[in-house]
């Protein structure tokens, strides 16, 4: 122990002396934070003293989010200075992510005044520009602090791959909630180390009060991370709802992890200015922006995130192109295969549950339903590698398609390899090989890997790819579901849930203050005769909460969200100028659908022997029940 210590020591000694100009510090303190700003200090490293002039960089986009936000323009009274305080003259471009320095052989420090992208003033309320909240920053005094580093430390061109050490002052009963190596501090600082620009932007950092839980998953020590605006939902609760789905993914992945840290970093909040909640995944991490509620209303959706965001510690971790193991935050290119990156981890996340018996073989054919409906919404004839190379401008309205066609697309190729390999090789088979043939510090080439899958998984997989991720064909659904005794109906009668009963846009009008039901069309049974609306009725409240043009996409987003079968609902009305409560109870109702699942009864066995080798030991709704 003593010897541990002392190497430590040294260790830290020998890191000190020789971090003094190698790389970049920067110092950030969140004793004062002036009108949800803060202040950032860096001393640059020696490197930048040998140019003439220099830019510097805040990140125009980051990996993961395939948007462009522009973290620059949250960044204003930008100044550098020499050794000695003096003041060097700096030139904005039009570009609101760079920076130029002039006389930089003289540069010692920059500063700058950054503003958090929750609650800012740089764009408009509710007008679409805001950043997608789990890739963005929020400077709560006293209460909480959310930094994805894209959106408060930048970079000097050309040096991205020098070490960072970010310097936090805090609160002393805050606690910061990351992935990073804590390298030193005290009582009421915190220093972090990452050797590199793409592993410090990789790693976001939560501090608030703390409220945590850990859980050991196989060689992965698992940390969850919580805030909860009304303190409804603890980490224990979360840790709770997650460890099942946890497990079950360390068996997906063959009993280890591929990595040896994990945090879930999770805030629960009442509403979004970006006007959407999910998650954005990380290397050893996720953060998390989702509606608070009570704890087993937000169990599944928990779960379901949570599932999609771990398994990005296969792809892009350890399965990623040159585009993204040398990203450009300036300058972005993106590779062809979202369809893996996004497409398999999508896939992955809800077959982990059926196949290890977490959600019924029912639920989970819904799930593949659904993501067919969903599918419908986008081009059909548009090659999904073109898609993706093209998402940040010619195809940026079908990205979100990686999640429904991207999800059909790992189905459709764990399948033909399963048949190919008489159930032996999956969709798990190729990626555990992919992470062997490359890892976190070997990327591909887009061209050649189709090839490398096709060495791994067949010809029949290479040649699916090529047709209908490469190609413009239409994904065939019907023929591959029969392979493994599953009925594709295009059309269909069917019990569906129906949480607001098919409103939409075209039945709810405006007032100038309250939503109006202005048209019944289109409203199936569980509207019109459980609810009990009528033309003209004035929504004043949804389940006890008053809705108005700033909220409704809250409220009823939210309320989409978290609700499930069998669930009161209380809506109040304005009828003929009085008020009139609407009480009912969330049900099913018949409706002609399009992509119906059914498992076949009269399958051959060579078709049911297939399937038990895609869906693993299945459970069907009834036997969950019993359980």
């Amino acid at each position: 122990m003593q010897l541990k210590l002392i190497s430590w020591v040294i260790c830290m000694m020998i890191m000190s002396a020789t971090w003094a100009g190698e790389g970049y510090h920067y110092k950030i303190d969140l004793n004062k934070v002036d009108n949800d700003q803060l202040q950032v200090r860096l001393t640059v490293p020696d490197a930048a003293r040998q140019q003439t002039t220099i830019k510097f960089h805040i990140p125009k986009i980051i990996p993961g989010t395939y948007a462009i936000y522009d973290f620059g323009k949250y960044a204003t009274n930008l100044k550098a200075f020499d050794a000695e305080g003096n003041p060097l003259n700096v030139e904005k471009p039009k570009d609101p992510n760079t920076w130029i320095i002039q006389d930089a052989k003289k540069l010692h420090t920059i500063t700058y005044t950054i503003e958090d992208t929750w609650d800012t003033e740089t764009v408009q309320p509710y007008s679409g520009d805001f950043v997608f909240e789990p890739a963005g920053t929020n400077f709560e005094a006293d209460t909480n602090f959310v930094f994805n580093i894209n959106g408060v430390c930048g970079y000097l061109a050309g040096m991205e791959r020098l070490p960072f050490r970010v310097e936090f002052d805090r609160p002393k009963d805050f606690y910061g909630a990351t992935s990073l190596e804590r390298t030193g501090g005290d009582e009421d600082t915190d220093i972090f180390y990452a050797p590199n620009y793409m592993d410090l932007q990789d790693s976001p950092i939560m501090f608030s009060r703390p409220d945590t839980a850990m859980i050991q998953v196989a060689n992965a020590q698992v940390l969850i991370a919580t805030y909860a605006q009304n303190g409804k939902v603890t980490a224990k609760d979360i840790a709770k709802e997650v460890a099942p789905i946890l497990q079950a993914q360390k068996e997906y992945l063959g009993g280890k992890l591929p990595v040896d840290r994990y945090a879930f970093i999770i805030y629960l909040s009442e509403n979004t200015q970006s006007g959407n909640f999910g998650a954005l995944e990380h290397s050893y991490s996720s953060l998390y922006f989702l509606p608070e509620g009570e704890p087993n209303q937000i169990a599944q959706m928990v779960r379901d995130v949570a599932a999609h965001e771990f398994f990005h510690i296969v792809t892009p971790l350890n399965i990623h192109s040159k585009e993204i193991q040398y990203f450009d935050y300036i300058n972005p290119k993106m590779s062809q295969h979202l369809w893996m990156y996004e497409g398999v981890t999508e896939y992955s996340a809800g077959h982990v549950q059926v196949k290890y018996g977490l959600i019924s073989v029912e639920d989970y054919l819904e799930v593949l339903e659904e993501k067919m409906r969903g599918a419908d919404q986008y081009k059909q004839n548009l090659p999904f590698t073109t898609m993706s190379r093209f998402c940040l401008h010619e195809h940026k309205d079908q990205y979100s398609n990686v999640y429904q066609k991207g999800a059909l697309i790992g189905m459709c190729v764990d399948i033909i390899a399963l048949k190919s390999s008489k159930g032996e090789r999956g969709i798990q088979y190729m990626m555990q090989e992919l992470s062997k043939l490359y890892g976190k510090e070997t990327p591909f080439d887009d061209d050649e890997l189709f090839n490398e899958i096709g060495k791994i998984s067949g010809k029949k997989v290479k040649k699916f790819l090529k047709k209908y991720v490469a190609g413009p064909k239409e994904l065939p659904l019907a023929k591959t579901f029969k392979t493994v005794g599953v009925n594709y109906y295009p059309q269909k009668e069917k019990l569906v849930f129906s949480p607001i009963g098919g409103l939409s846009q075209k039945n709810i009008g405006f007032n100038g203050k309250n939503f109006i039901i202005s048209s019944m069309d289109g409203l199936d049974n569980f509207a019109t005769q459980k609810i009990g609306f009528r033309k003209d009725d004035v929504i004043l409240k949804w389940n006890g909460t008053s809705l108005f043009i700033t909220n409704i996409n809250d409220v009823i987003g939210g309320y989409i969200q978290n609700v499930e079968l069998g669930d009161d609902l209380t809506i109040t009305v304005l009828r003929n100028g009085e008020e009139v409560q609407l009480t009912t109870k969330v049900q099913k109702v018949k409706k002609m659908v399009k992509h119906v699942l059914e498992l076949d009864p009269n399958a051959s066995g060579k078709a049911i022997q297939l399937r038990n080798a895609w869906l693993g030991d299945y459970k069907t709704a009834a036997e969950l029940a019993v359980e």
